[in-house]
């Protein structure tokens, strides 16, 4: 019986470390994705962001 609970423990903590990698992972797709819409529009976001500060100045 010990020997099934140690079984099962050590099938959680690799779970869990699985688990928190995938999560890195996702993290690392989403700022690349980030990153590249911002590269790909980026005379849009700059003609944006400049036309909010102007009018916010007059």
């Amino acid at each position: 019986m010990k020997i099934f609970n140690y079984i099962n423990r050590l099938s959680s903590v690799r779970y869990m470390k699985s688990k928190k990698g995938m999560e890195m992972v996702q993290v690392a797709i989403l700022i690349a994705l980030a990153v590249a819409l911002g590269i790909i529009f980026r005379t849009e976001i700059t003609k944006f962001v400049n036309n909010t500060f102007s009018q916010l100045n007059a």
